[in-house]
């Protein structure tokens, strides 16, 4: 993973809905607080994002292709507008595994961007981290039916 992420190399379609979700997010947090259960805080901000009319799905499975063979099990928590992955904790801290886990869904959906987000913190900014999957990045500014890859890049960033 590198840390050479910049903010136009996705979509401003793609970079506005991080931000609506992340807005949302917010929201969650300061009306919930810290302390809950995940699943809480899964279900509090799906209802959220279906308040301001932005498509998301729960518990979304994804498949793993390991040679040839569909391995499946993983799920993700959000998956909004078929784009960006959300990956929600209520824990203690973060660390480097969490973010590895989030990067291994957006590569096996070929999806952009992930946001992690932990909601067992006092300040939902301090917990909240972008995960960039540069091999899906649509090469076009103009809003995708589906991500696309796209071949100036191999390499996965975060921020």
């Amino acid at each position: 993973m590198s840390t050479s992420f910049r903010k136009h190399d996705l979509p401003d379609h793609i970079e506005q809905l991080a931000h609506d979700v992340i807005g949302a997010a917010i929201e969650v947090h300061r009306e919930l607080g810290p302390g809950l259960l995940e699943s809480v805080y899964e279900q509090a901000l799906l209802h959220e994002l279906n308040l301001r009319n932005i498509h998301a799905q729960s518990q979304v499975e994804i498949a793993v292709i390991y040679k040839d063979a569909v391995i499946k099990g993983q799920r993700i928590d959000l998956l909004i507008e078929n784009t960006i992955v959300v990956e929600l904790k209520s824990i203690a801290q973060l660390t480097d595994i969490h973010k590895a886990q989030l990067l291994s869904y957006l590569r096996a959906g070929r999806f952009p961007l992930g946001i992690l987000i932990n909601f067992n913190t006092k300040l939902l900014r301090d917990a909240t981290h972008r995960v960039l999957n540069e091999r899906a990045i649509p090469a076009s500014k103009e809003p995708a039916s589906s991500p696309s890859r796209s071949s100036r890049s191999n390499q996965d960033t975060t921020c």
